[in-house]
């Protein structure tokens, strides 16, 4: 065997093993896809929602612009009595 087909037959284990990952990788991705889904699915559920009240929680613009789903605090303001 040559040096070139010893290369040749490493390279191809190679894209082997590499074609393995890939797919190791995809169906890791999609497990977690799977899991995020469910939890996001559980904590809508927790809160007992209508479909209307739900469709209204949604569409309601404070949080989409605050990025929290409860009231605002004033834990920053709090944080900065604090370090004065």
């Amino acid at each position: 065997m040559t040096k070139l087909e010893k290369i040749d037959r490493e390279l191809e284990k190679a894209r082997e093993k590499a074609a393995e990952w890939q797919a190791k990788v995809r169906d890791l991705e999609k497990q977690r896809q799977e899991e995020e889904n469910s939890i996001i699915v559980q904590t809508v559920r927790s809160l007992k929602l209508t479909p209307a009240e739900l469709a209204a929680f949604f569409n309601d613009p404070t949080i989409i612009a605050s990025g929290q789903l409860g009231p605002k605090s004033d834990k920053t303001k709090e944080d900065t009595d604090h370090e004065e």
